[in-house]
């Protein structure tokens, strides 16, 4: 629901995300006594509320990061993450002071007794157990209780902003019955429809390519290289100094403009020539791969155990080539995927117009239509789980194409839907409850979180973060 604060900088956001939940580790370690300081220099402002550069550093103290972890990630924006949780942090407890939210003191010592961590064997709180936690965690027991009340203030608030709405008994049950109730059906395979592969003409398949000259150009490459390895460059079969110093000069004689003629006059290697070459799916690795680096018209690339040293000889664009059989067998698989698309497309269009109606359906469909049903909204037997879903959403005598689950387009008509009874002590019927509780909570707190994007302002100082960040390098 809430997210982080991101693209810190000297601009004023025009709302803020807040983190949902904030966990403060009851750990020290921190900056120790190296970045204390009592500058009051605002690092942030709030509305009419400054966020120090002190409230930073206690901040990061008590998050028990270390100076060092801080100093090796400054490149990954390590500070601009922990701003942005302090100052989420800040406006929870703004949240919390305007809403008026408070815990006594007798709540927070009924929760430390009732921590589990402090009992002994017997499930009775034990004193020594407590302080051993504060002395292990360098941690007084002021400090500990009041990130333990901050920690349940903020508890509180969410508990209070998400509470707002409840979802009556019977809407659940409606739901629920709606969801779990049995839908008639009977179904087509298009694919009984779809014109066939080879019922398209060269007419057809000419034409389609005209229509899409551009995206069906293919780029051909001629170009020229040889293999290096230790063997034939050096004469040894082990990858030692000299043979990568070796490397090293071809590398540099490369950056200088040597021809591909130049750099090879004086080894004994063969030259692989390759003309007219377009990757095919074919097992040709160097050649797949000089073929992905043909931005650089001359390189030396590694490829295993091998070096590739080649040069680019002409590059240009083909139109396909139907003579050959293996282009003309895709061309004709992309001209009877468009006709698939085609006739989906005009069936959805009617569908969604209305003008598609039983007479079209059993003219399209005959005798080969099937009988089936759906026993509730996650039963994806037959078609894959979001088409059912959108099938319990339609009315009866509603028409639909949907996918199975092997990808097979069928042209569906709802016939009729039978309720079934149902307990409410049995656990689908539960768990169905807690997620429509849970989805209604989440739904309420996205509304908080617009809310609190109208209601506040933040304003990041630049120049303080960038103080920040120079202690640690």
């Amino acid at each position: 629901m809430i997210e982080k604060i991101k693209n810190l900088g000297w601009k004023q956001f025009g709302g803020l995300v807040l983190i949902v939940i904030i966990i403060i580790a009851f750990g020290f370690g921190g900056f120790g006594g190296g970045f204390s300081t009592n500058n009051q220099n605002n690092i942030a402002k709030i509305n009419k509320t400054n966020v120090t550069t002190q409230d930073f550093i206690d901040y990061v103290n008590q998050s028990g990061i270390s100076a060092e972890v801080i100093r090796n990630n400054l490149d990954n924006n390590i500070i601009e993450e922990l701003l942005s949780g302090l100052i989420s942090t800040t406006l929870i407890d703004l949240e919390v002071k305007d809403f008026d939210i408070s815990i006594n003191e007798k709540t927070i010592l009924k929760k430390i007794k009732e921590d589990e961590n402090f009992h002994d064997e017997s499930g009775v709180f034990q004193r020594i157990k407590y302080e051993k936690f504060l002395l292990s965690n360098n941690m007084s027991a002021q400090m500990f209780e009041l990130k333990l009340k901050n920690r349940e203030l903020q508890k509180h608030l969410f508990d209070f902003i998400g509470a707002g709405t409840i979802t009556p008994n019977f809407l659940i049950d409606k739901k629920f019955e709606n969801n779990n109730k049995t839908l008639e059906i009977e179904y087509f395979n298009m694919d009984n429809l779809y014109k066939i592969k080879e019922d398209y003409t060269e007419a057809d398949i000419q034409k389609f390519i005209e229509e899409n000259k551009d995206q069906l150009k293919k780029e051909y490459i001629d170009f020229k290289y040889v293999i290096i390895n230790p063997k034939n460059l050096i004469g040894v079969e082990e990858f030692n100094q000299e043979f990568f110093d070796e490397i090293d000069k071809i590398e540099n004689n490369i950056s200088l403009g040597n021809t591909f003629n130049s750099l090879i006059e004086n080894l004994d290697i063969d030259i692989i020539e390759v003309n007219e070459f377009s990757p095919d799916g074919d097992e040709k690795q160097n050649e797949s791969l000089i073929f992905s680096k043909r931005s650089s018209k001359i390189d030396l690339i590694e490829n295993g155990d091998n070096f590739l040293l080649y040069s680019i000889e002409k590059e240009y664009d083909r139109a396909p080539d139907l003579n050959d059989e293996k282009i003309n067998s895709e061309i004709r698989n992309l001209v009877y995927q468009k006709g698939k698309f085609d006739l989906n497309r005009e069936i959805i269009e009617e569908i969604q117009n209305k003008k598609f109606d039983n007479t079209k359906f059993n003219e399209l469909v005959g005798y080969d239509r099937e009988f089936g049903s759906l026993s509730s909204v996650n039963d994806n037997k037959l078609f894959e789980i979001n088409s059912v879903k959108m099938l319990f959403a339609l009315p009866i005598n509603s028409f639909a194409l949907v996918n199975s689950s092997e990808n097979e387009i069928y042209l569906v008509k709802i016939t009729g839907s039978k309720t079934n009874p149902f307990n409410k002590e049995d656990q689908d019927y539960k768990n169905f409850v807690n997620n429509e509780f849970t989805n209604t909570r989440k739904s309420i707190l996205a509304s908080y979180d617009q809310l609190l994007t109208n209601k506040y302002q933040v304003q990041l100082n630049q120049k303080t973060i960038d103080r920040v960040k120079n202690y640690f390098k």
